[in-house]
C-alpha cells in the first residue's frame, strides 16, 4: 500500500501528529507525558524547531510548529522518538514499534487558521471528558495563552498578539475564541494535507501538485470520543 504524502513547508506552520502503534497507550502516566515534553524542549532549539501549540494525550500527540528545513524536522522528531522509546522500554520492558510509523503533517494557513487549530488541539482533553476545562489539563499549551502561565516549550503564536492590546485582553480573547469547526475538526486533522481558506488550499494544491485528499465539503461529521486516534 502506498504511503500518504507528507508535505513539509519551511515558511508556513505545520500541524504534526503521531500515535501509538496499534493505537496503544504510549504515555501511560503523567511522568511519561512530562518526560516527552522535556525531550521536545531539549531538542527543539538545536534543530531549529519552534513550537506554537501542543497537546500530549495518552495514545497520541499534536504539535504545531515552524521549521527551518525538512531535515531539521525529521532529525528533531527522530531524536525525540528514539530517546522516548528508550525511556519507555526501560520502564515497561517493552519490545517492538512504539509509534505508528511516519508522523503526519498538515500545512496550515498562518493568516487565518493557525490560532484556531492551536485552540482546537488544546481542547483534546475536554472532548475526551478527561477534564471539563482545558485549564485543568497540564499537558497542553492552553495555560500559556489563556492564563499567561510560563511555558518554556512555547514560541508565541504570531496571531496571538492581535487578540488584544494588553496581555489581559489577549488572554481573555483567547479563552473566548470560537473555533470554526467546518474547517478545523478531527476529520480534517486525520486526513487533510492543507488547512485554511479555500483560496489557500487551492494555492497549496497548485504549489505542491497534489489535491487536499480526504477532505469533503459540507458540515463535518459528529466528532468521536478523544479515545479515538487523532481526535
Amino acid at each position: 500500500m502506498p504511503r500518504c504524502a507528507r508535505l513539509i513547508s519551511t515558511t508556513l506552520p505545520l500541524h504534526i501528529m503521531n500515535r501509538g502503534n496499534n493505537r496503544q497507550m504510549i504515555f501511560r502516566t503523567n511522568d511519561e507525558k512530562s518526560y516527552f515534553l522535556y525531550l521536545l524542549h531539549d531538542k527543539k532549539l538545536e534543530n531549529g524547531v519552534y513550537i506554537f501549540h501542543y497537546c500530549i494525550m495518552g495514545n497520541h500527540f499534536h504539535l504545531i510548529v515552524r521549521v527551518r528545513s525538512k531535515e531539521d524536522l525529521s532529525r528533531f522528531l527522530k531524536q525525540v522518538f528514539v530517546a522516548y522509546y528508550r525511556f519507555f522500554e526501560n520502564h515497561h520492558e517493552y519490545a517492538g514499534h512504539l509509534f505508528q510509523g511516519r508522523f503526519k503533517s498538515i500545512i496550515i494557513d498562518a493568516r487565518s487558521y493557525l490560532i484556531q487549530c492551536g485552540r482546537y488541539i488544546e481542547n483534546n482533553a475536554v472532548r475526551a471528558k478527561l477534564v471539563t476545562d482545558p485549564y485543568d489539563y497540564r499537558y497542553s499549551s492552553y495555560r500559556y495563552y489563556a492564563c499567561g502561565t510560563f511555558d518554556p516549550l512555547v514560541t508565541p503564536d504570531p496571531l496571538y498578539a492581535d487578540l488584544g492590546k494588553t496581555e489581559s485582553e489577549r488572554q481573555d480573547a483567547y479563552r473566548r475564541l470560537v473555533i470554526n469547526k467546518t474547517v478545523v475538526n478531527s476529520a480534517t486533522l486525520r486526513s487533510a494535507l492543507f488547512m485554511g481558506s479555500e483560496e489557500f488550499v487551492k494555492k497549496m494544491e497548485l504549489d505542491f501538485g497534489i489535491r487536499n485528499i480526504g477532505v469533503r465539503s459540507g458540515r463535518p461529521k459528529k466528532e468521536k470520543s478523544e479515545t479515538s486516534p487523532f481526535c
